[in-house]
């Protein structure tokens, strides 16, 4: 799937480098702040309740040709920003504001809903978990939804949206019958689903973190933890906005039945639900993994007290004998242990029983 990673400490600083690209130019002027995107790759899926069509243009003038003189459900998909004269070309002819082109380029928008009142433009981010490095991958997903077609454009090729193109082309459920609205509601829907199976993938960790600090903490568990603090942050910087995005959506339900059928607002009723549903989850496991860093220190903090507690025991037990053995260590002439034949055995005994006692005495006090 396609990415951006944020390896920085503080994500911010990515967005704040790629702003400084655009500073000075003019509102509506098309940069692409993305440096990673891909070639742009264009494929149409046209749709009723009866046949559906689905092929890859090969020029963007056949694309609009094409989506232009059909009065079914269109779904124009682009993968790659890369090609920004033929995203400008396809946005003028659909009618789309300079400002939205913009935002599409600038890959580091928030998610929300914005209403051109002949179309709806929407912002979402679209997460995957990458397995190998440990770190959420973030990719930004622009939804334009027309009276006709839903324009849907992405920054790279891949995405998790399969098995929307599989009710299409099966002619299962009820996308077929149904408009575009329902479509998007459909795209969104998914990119919602898909934060369930990231957050049971992350709590699963989190479960072993949890295991591995009371066990046996170690400087890579600290890495782990901030590892998994960089995950909640952007996975929450990504959650809390789609709750207001899909209440923008519910209103304009309620406003503009031209775009949003009456049918579809129950739908989003239910997409917002889950919505605050993955965020109350996102907030547990932030205070879950805020924890950990205090669980971790109290951790090596025990395991150092019960490493100086050994030596203390150690130690203190030594010092008797230590006495003992530079009492007769002494070199005087006249002691007369010196001279006794059990006086060695008895040194002996004498220091086995002082360890027998302290040893008594430690136990008693429940210091061992």
């Amino acid at each position: 799937m396609a990415e951006t990673i944020f390896k920085l400490n503080n994500p911010s600083l990515c967005v704040a480098k790629k702003r400084s690209q655009k500073t000075g130019l003019p509102p509506g002027t098309p940069v692409l702040t993305e440096e990673n995107t891909e070639s742009s790759r264009i494929t149409i899926l046209d749709y009723d309740s009866k046949e559906f069509t689905e092929f890859e243009p090969k020029s963007i003038e056949e694309c609009i040709k094409y989506v232009k003189k059909r009065k079914s459900v269109t779904w124009v998909n682009v993968d790659g920003l890369k090609n920004v004269p033929m995203l400008q070309k396809l946005c003028d002819a659909f009618g789309i504001h300079p400002l939205v082109l913009e935002d599409i380029l600038a890959t580091d928008q928030r998610p929300k809903v914005e209403n051109y009142d002949s179309y709806l433009y929407i912002v979402s981010r679209m997460l995957d978990l990458d397995g190998t490095k440990n770190r959420i991958r973030s990719e930004q997903i622009s939804i334009i939804l027309t009276p006709t077609s839903v324009i849907s454009i992405q920054e790279k090729k891949g995405d998790i949206f399969d098995s929307v193109r599989n009710q299409i082309r099966t002619n299962k459920g009820k996308l077929r019958k149904s408009g575009p609205d329902f479509l998007a509601y459909s795209l969104l829907d998914r990119i919602v689903d898909h934060f369930f199976i990231i957050l049971e993938q992350l709590g699963e960790r989190i479960e072993f973190m949890e295991e591995e600090l009371v066990s046996s903490p170690s400087p890579k568990t600290l890495h782990k933890i901030h590892r998994m603090k960089r995950n909640m942050v952007l996975l929450r910087k990504s959650v809390w906005p789609m709750r207001e995005l899909v209440n923008g959506l519910e209103r304009e339900s309620k406003n503009n039945k031209k775009l949003l059928k009456p049918g579809t607002s129950i739908y989003l009723r239910d997409l917002y639900d889950h919505t605050i549903q993955i965020i109350d989850t996102v907030e547990t496991y932030r205070d879950i993994v805020s924890g950990m860093l205090d669980i971790y220190l109290s951790s090596i903090s025990y395991r150092l007290n019960e490493i100086m507690k050994v030596l203390t025991v150690i130690g203190t037990i030594f010092i008797p004998l230590t006495f003992v053995t530079g009492l007769y260590g002494m070199n005087f002439r006249f002691m007369p242990e010196l001279e006794h034949p059990l006086g060695y055995p008895a040194v002996l005994l004498t220091m086995l029983v002082l360890i027998l006692l302290m040893l008594i005495y430690f136990r008693r006090k429940k210091w061992i």
